[in-house]
């Protein structure tokens, strides 16, 4: 290798090793290296370090076609820049549709068949090809539970000060990683990840006898189902004002002035939806309650400004 800086190069050098695992510079450069990739692909790929997906809707042959095209392109940016795949760890799922199709990937002059999957978890979250997140709130509740127990078993006569710390650090983040993308709409799944927080509160002491809400109320808490709305809210409003470096296009569609003047001024409408599979992903879930907010909270000029108006709203409702 060498380094060249304009028009100036450096000797060559032997190369011998390469970059250390666990460094600081080595994602980077991994990225760089990879960067080129979606120039390779016609459908839709989205790319997180080292894990690739690539899909598109299949109405036809044809489109199964182009992306059989697109692995075969994939294969031939491997060979060229010596990154080589893993077929056994390349999958293909077929999410919601009756064309059942078959591909295979090129390593090493040899054609791999991509096994079919109904499961993968990507990125810590549990997907399925039904789409439904039953399966993620099993695993996260299960998470959850055996960090309770080891906190149940290490620490006795916990204080309310005490339990806080912990539950709010080692607990309850498993049962909101990610939450926006898999939110559970299913009276047993929401039931499943409450039940986790309600034999968490009872671990302090003193606690035990009360009711679930009084346990609540005086460590200053909230339903995870109440928690789940507040975190929409708050993303909701972090991209439709700007805050988030994101198209607010891509999720919500403005409300039209021309039906109805009432209400702020970020008034999102929902789209017609078949399933309740879709009616409740976020961008549709969110909706009314966001046009429900007033102009006082939706208004705010800062995310923190917005969170506390939006605490102060739901207080002087629920003391009414």
């Amino acid at each position: 290798m060498r380094v060249v800086v304009n028009g100036a190069s450096s000797s060559w050098m032997r190369v011998l090793s390469g970059v250390p695992q666990g460094s600081v510079l080595g994602p980077l450069l991994f990225l760089l290296f990879v960067n080129d990739l979606p120039d390779w692909i016609k459908t839709n790929i989205r790319i997180f370090a080292d894990d690739t997906k690539i899909w598109t809707r299949i109405t036809s042959v044809k489109d199964s076609e182009s992306l059989q095209s697109d692995l075969d392109s994939l294969s031939c940016w491997s060979e060229k820049w010596l990154l080589h795949l893993n077929p056994e760890k390349c999958k293909v799922m077929h999410i919601r549709h009756p064309h059942k199709t078959s591909y295979t990937i090129r390593q090493d002059e040899k054609d791999w068949s991509l096994q079919e999957i109904t499961e993968e978890k990507d990125l810590g979250v549990i997907t399925t090809a039904n789409l439904k997140v039953s399966r993620q709130c099993c695993e996260a509740a299960s998470k959850a539970n055996r960090i309770l127990g080891m906190v149940n078993r290490q620490f006795k006569n916990l204080d309310k000060k005490g339990f806080l710390i912990l539950y709010k650090r080692f607990v309850r983040p498993h049962l909101e990683y990610a939450i926006q993308s898999w939110s559970p709409y299913l009276r047993g799944d929401i039931d499943k990840l409450e039940k986790v927080q309600q034999r968490a509160t009872r671990l302090i002491a003193g606690y035990k006898k009360l009711s679930y809400g009084e346990r609540l109320h005086r460590l200053g808490l909230t339903t995870l189902e109440q928690r789940r709305l507040r975190g929409d809210l708050i993303e909701t409003y972090k991209i439709v004002t700007g805050k988030e470096k994101i198209s607010s296009s891509q999720f919500f569609t403005p409300y039209s002035s021309n039906y109805n003047t009432r209400g702020h001024c970020y008034k999102l409408t929902t789209t017609r939806c078949h399933l309740d599979l879709r009616k409740n992903f976020f961008s549709q879930r969110v909706v009314h309650h966001w046009n429900e907010l007033p102009d006082s909270v939706v208004n705010a000029s800062t995310v923190n400004t917005f969170k506390n108006r939006l605490d102060r709203e739901w207080g002087n409702k629920s003391s009414q």
